[in-house]
């Protein structure tokens, strides 16, 4: 090899791309923790290392054998602290593969389970409808649509409806003196599963000032799974459609059902555009 002539460096091509591999996995490492309430936490663990190396290089026994004792307990520790951030990595890494979706679709067909998010043209036009009427009476809504994902956990933290789909009862929910309407619907399959669900909160530091709560929880939920999410604003009554973490904002009711009619299109079809685009 070429590298064999400085002498003391050996490398062959496989160890070249072992180099490139763990250098792309500490940039992704860092990428992925970086603005997070996870990073500070991560610095100290680097730098915990990094004196541990130091102490065994100077031949500081003691202190050496304390600080692999610490991080040695520590790995435990990480596990926990770090949980919310794995589980959210894994999501992520499961939703973002082709194979996630052909592999669901091919068990929905050995099991003749039904498309989780699949809904026809009428619960769509309800939907639009209901969000229409609450956009003009700016009455604040969060309704979240799963498709191959399940979000069982997150049904699980509401109440169940199991009721079909209708306008005036989409709005009878969000209404703002009804006990159900803090928190997200969730719609799939045709009915209304469940009212008052508690959605993720996403920890990006970009996001608009005037975007409120509910968009925040609109944008986490739809970067951990591969749901879609409509959110009807209670200070502007400005509807937004958002889709894996981007938001679009919604100038006429037809765009609404435009998107919500592709979206399901397109899960049919074994494969998700999980792009948006940004909006104010």
């Amino acid at each position: 090899m070429v590298l064999a002539l400085f002498g003391f460096l050996r490398l062959s091509l496989l160890d070249i791309l072992d180099i490139l591999l763990v250098a792309l996995i500490i940039f992704l490492l860092f990428r992925w923790l970086w603005g997070s309430s996870a990073w500070n936490i991560f610095v100290a663990i680097i730098s915990l290392y990094m004196i541990r190396f130091v102490v065994t290089v100077l031949g500081m026994r003691l202190t050496a054998t304390l600080m692999d004792m610490v991080l040695d307990v520590g790995v435990l520790a990480l596990i926990v602290i770090f949980q919310p951030e794995i589980r959210r990595f894994l999501t992520r890494l499961g939703n973002g593969t082709r194979v996630n979706a052909h592999s669901n679709n091919l068990l929905n067909r050995i099991f003749r389970n039904v498309n989780r998010g699949e809904i026809d043209k009428d619960a769509v036009n309800e939907i639009t409808e209901a969000c229409r009427r609450m956009s003009e009476s700016k009455t604040g809504a969060l309704i979240v649509i799963p498709h191959v994902t399940p979000i069982d956990d997150i049904i699980s933290t509401g109440d169940r409806i199991d009721a079909a789909i209708h306008r005036r009862l989409i709005m009878n929910l969000f209404f703002k003196n009804s006990p159900l309407h803090d928190g997200a619907v969730i719609i799939s399959n045709n009915h209304i599963v469940a009212a008052r669900c508690t959605l993720p909160i996403t920890e990006k530091t970009d996001i608009p000032p005037n975007f409120g709560m509910r968009h925040k929880a609109a944008i986490g939920i739809t970067e951990e799974t591969d749901a879609d999410a409509i959110v009807v604003s209670e200070e502007t009554g400005n509807i937004s459609f958002v889709r894996g973490g981007n938001v679009t904002h919604i100038n006429n009711i037809n765009e609404l059902k435009l998107l919500l009619s592709n979206s399901f299109s397109e899960n049919k079809d074994g494969g998700r555009d999980r792009n948006g685009k940004d909006s104010d």
